[in-house]
């Protein structure tokens, strides 16, 4: 979790080509090259989480308040990846507001922080966690002497923007040159599935025979975020075919690097975006957004699109129903 300055550092050691953790006098090598950078910050993370001990305070660090919540709650989330994702959520956290204590927590500092990140989603989403983390502390670590009120940014309005062919040509076209994400945006375009659903899916949830996808393994956890089976187009089963014979038959994840199941491609994704010279709203989220647009726009059936999106009809229809060429058609000519 969050550490401190006097505390453990990554050192790159370029006799070995690796990144090693460097705590006192103690040397850790964790295996990683320069180009791993993320998953050498993460083993750091793991490596101080370990060591530190969390002792009971009325007025803690936000540090130990998050250590807390990772390694006592969090750590025990039966979905791994909404696991590693809000430990991601918590380290982010941790950079800004491991040095102060709770009680500092108020509307001016949580409204710095959204200012720092200059991120609204991501930053009410952070700052959630922190609210609940404070919460959990309260209860199984305090009393706290101040509970504070965490402010959240507020939410936002549901999002129009979308991609256009040309735009999404010429990101791709700067993608291709990093395989992961290529595959990443072509099966985000083609069937709107959610960025975690993408970097899940594996070669055995894809059925070339029957044409249907699986975005949810055998025993995976129902959430709210709904991932149902989808029917496959043409151009997005020549895609998957050509990637198969590509990869090697040791190969898991569709969208793998090195064999190992990506969680987040914030950076490849932001350099692709800069090189294409599109604005900062296309994320990769904007694909759900795009395509549940296009397919309103070519006046696909409604509840065939939710379906296939994994989107409630009424959600889709509010946010995108006015898109379809059919949109209030008799209500605007009625006399």
């Amino acid at each position: 979790m969050p550490r401190r300055s006097s505390g453990p550092r990554l050192w790159f050691d370029k006799n070995r080509g690796t990144w090693t953790i460097v705590d006192g006098r103690s040397r850790r090598r964790t295996g990683f090259s320069a180009d791993e950078i993320k998953r050498a910050e993460k083993a750091l993370g793991e490596y101080t989480s370990s060591k530190h001990v969390v002792k009971d305070s009325a007025t803690p660090f936000i540090a130990d308040v998050l250590a807390a919540y990772a390694t006592e709650h969090v750590a025990h989330l039966q979905h791994k990846v909404s696991r590693e994702e809000i430990l991601y959520d918590l380290r982010r956290l941790g950079k800004w507001w491991s040095e102060k204590r709770v009680e500092e927590i108020g509307a001016k500092m949580c409204r710095t922080y959204m200012s720092f990140r200059k991120a609204p989603v991501a930053s009410r989403r952070e700052l959630a966690f922190l609210n609940a983390a404070i919460k959990y502390w309260h209860k199984e670590h305090g009393p706290l002497k101040v509970v504070p009120v965490v402010v959240l940014p507020a939410k936002p309005s549901p999002r129009q923007n979308f991609m256009t062919r040309s735009e999404a040509a010429a990101f791709l076209k700067v993608a291709r040159k990093t395989p992961h994400l290529a595959r990443f945006f072509l099966i985000g375009w083609y069937t709107g599935s959610r960025r975690d659903v993408i970097l899940g899916l594996k070669w055995s949830m894809v059925d070339f025979k029957t044409k249907i996808m699986q975005r949810k393994e055998k025993g995976h956890v129902e959430t709210k975020k709904r991932a149902p089976p989808l029917r496959m187009g043409n151009r997005l089963l020549s895609h998957l075919r050509r990637w198969r014979k590509m990869d090697s038959k040791k190969e898991i994840f569709v969208c793998g690097y090195k064999g190992n199941r990506i969680l987040r491609l914030d950076d490849s994704w932001a350099r692709a975006r800069r090189l294409a010279g599109l604005p900062e709203y296309i994320t990769p989220h904007i694909l759900r957004h795009s395509r549940a647009t296009h397919m309103m726009q070519q006046g696909v059936d409604a509840w065939e699109a939710a379906n296939a999106l994994g989107m409630s009809l009424e959600v889709l229809t509010k946010t995108y129903g006015h898109h379809h060429p059919d949109w209030q058609k008799d209500a605007a000519n009625a006399r």
